[in-house]
């Protein structure tokens, strides 16, 4: 039975956000605003659907997805593009390819004892953070 994601998390690192964002196209202003936000992160989890919220001060995501089913996403959060999402198991991972106008462009997730790991990736940088459960 793969891990249970559920819980609230806070970030406590965040290395290479300002490439990865670079790579995505996001303007100089947003860039500066968003590398001093401290995101937190609630998911909630039944089975193989998931529900992701990314809290800010500045802007607010949500993501929803079933484990293997092919979505067009709208990165509302990120750059506002369009792309084909789908997200699987690998092992204890979450792991999401987005197809669209970027290339490489998807992340991963795992847990590590109380961290939960996010790898972003976008062309040929990646952003690698960490968050903290706190409920």
């Amino acid at each position: 039975m793969p891990v249970d994601y559920s819980g609230t998390w806070d970030i406590v690192s965040n290395v290479n956000f300002e490439g990865y964002m670079v790579a995505l196209g996001i303007d100089f202003a947003t860039r500066k605003i968003a590398s001093m936000l401290k995101p937190q992160k609630v998911i909630k989890q039944d089975g193989d659907c998931f529900i992701i919220k990314t809290f800010t001060t500045f802007k607010n995501y949500e993501s929803s997805f079933k484990i293997g089913e092919e979505v067009k996403e709208v990165t509302k959060g990120m750059d506002n593009r369009s792309c084909q999402t789908v997200v699987n198991w690998k092992d204890d991972k979450l792991v999401c390819v987005q197809k669209g106008e970027k290339k490489n462009r998807g992340w991963t997730h795992w847990i590590h004892g109380d961290e939960l790991h996010l790898e972003l990736t976008c062309e040929d940088q990646v952003c690698k953070q960490v968050y903290k459960r706190t409920l």
